[in-house]
């Protein structure tokens, strides 16, 4: 069965993570990633566990090729590259791809049917162009954690890189829909995706809130300000859980089903108005209810008669639960040296790609003299560039060609 991007070769350029996830989105979709490294490798490279860890996650079937984009010869041959390829994906220091010769204004008047991709932290336009900006810049500017953490303590960033990873699959959309408007006409397209923007749109419900009443929002803990109970905690005697009734018809059966049918009846608690007005009390009401359950009991009781709720799980929880198994998201490769590792596949399943598996993140420049091979290096060649510092490799030896040459 032919995978959607079959046939699709993707040049990635990107570090950490935005850029080199929304390749991987994309080489999950079947397309052929190239992932481009100095030949020193790529900064996670450098940065112990985490940076591990982005590599793993984020670089899985990728071919891995280390070049020295500072010599001529090392940047002939990511423009030979270029010229071969379907979509050119990048998140570099801002001005480091245009100072090379390699930005998207010159690759795209060499090629107009390319899509070049660019991921930055503020946008490509306004006073900050230049900034750099990791995640967390872009969840303080945003408003992210101005939302987040307890009224009365400081702000909180989101306990992950939540822009970052989202920024990914939002490049791999706007891409993709690049690639469907060349498909129709033929013509390539540059795309733009900011963290910022990302950050500000992911906020969108609060957004929306904002731009009606012209209110900031407050920070509230793990309630919401005009609902409950919502997103509240409730602790049981082995753990926690989240609960969210609040409709009135949800939080009588929810009192129903606790065995204390008069708080739907109590003026304090008879409508949502009331329950936000009351929240401590409320709350200090449904958890000592929740106190005396444990966390499977409870979740089968609420579950079972259409309460919304969740289990706080650990990681080591969330890989055991059977929904998550069965969803397939973790998925096995085998990384460089044959060995069997664990890691994440993409969140969405379409027929024509069953299943992921394949290979872990490429070692840095395994996959140079394969590459070069394609684009009609001969061995020599290769060793004379390796020997000069333009390229890296870890095959001794060039190695056939996977698929024909483009050019």
């Amino acid at each position: 069965m032919t995978k959607p991007l079959e046939g699709v070769r993707v040049i990635d350029f990107g570090q950490f993570i935005a850029a080199p996830a929304a390749a991987q989105l994309l080489g999950d979709m079947g397309a052929d990633v190239i992932k481009i490294e100095p030949v020193h490798g790529e900064s996670a490279r450098v940065i112990g566990v985490p940076g591990q860890a982005m590599l793993h996650a984020y670089s899985r079937n990728k071919r891995g090729v280390a070049l020295d984009l500072k010599d001529p010869r090392g940047r002939q041959i990511a423009q030979e590259l270029i010229a071969g390829a379907d979509i050119v994906v990048q998140n570099l220091r801002p001005g480091v791809m245009q100072s090379l010769g390699l930005g998207a204004q010159t690759v795209r008047s060499r090629h107009p049917g390319i899509i070049y991709a660019t991921v930055s932290g503020f946008g490509l336009h306004g006073p900050s162009r230049l900034r750099p900006g990791l995640d967390i810049a872009a969840q303080a500017e945003s408003g992210i954690m101005w939302v987040t953490g307890e009224r009365d303590r400081e702000p909180q960033k989101v306990g992950f890189q939540v822009v970052d990873s989202t920024a990914a699959h939002v490049c791999a959309q706007a891409v993709l829909g690049a690639y469907v408007r060349r498909l129709r006409t033929g013509l390539g397209d540059e795309v733009e995706v900011s963290l910022l923007e990302v950050a500000v749109h992911l906020q969108a419900p609060n957004w929306g809130a904002y731009l009606l009443t012209g209110k900031e929002p407050v920070r509230t803990g793990n309630g919401q300000p005009a609902l409950a109970p919502a997103a509240d905690v409730m602790p049981t005697s082995d753990g926690a859980l989240v609960v969210s009734a609040y409709s009135d018809a949800h939080f009588e059966r929810l009192s129903r089903l606790l065995g204390r049918p008069e708080l739907g009846s109590d003026e304090r608690f008879a409508t949502n108005a009331a329950r936000v007005r009351n929240r401590p009390e409320l709350l200090g009401e449904l958890r000592a209810e929740f106190a005396t359950m444990a966390t499977d009991e409870a979740m089968r009781l609420l579950a079972d008669n259409g309460v919304v709720a969740g289990r706080i799980s650990t990681y080591g929880q969330v890989m055991a639960s059977p929904d998550v198994e069965a969803s397939g998201i973790f998925i096995d490769v085998t990384d460089a040296a044959g060995h069997e590792t664990t890691t994440l596949g993409s969140p969405w399943h379409l027929g024509s790609v069953p299943e992921l598996s394949g290979n872990g993140a490429p070692q840095l420049g395994q996959h140079t003299a394969e590459v070069l091979t394609e684009l009609g290096y001969d061995s020599e060649a290769v060793r004379a560039l390796e020997a000069a510092g333009v390229i890296r490799s870890s095959d001794a030896e060039p190695a056939a060609a996977r698929v024909a040459p483009r050019r």
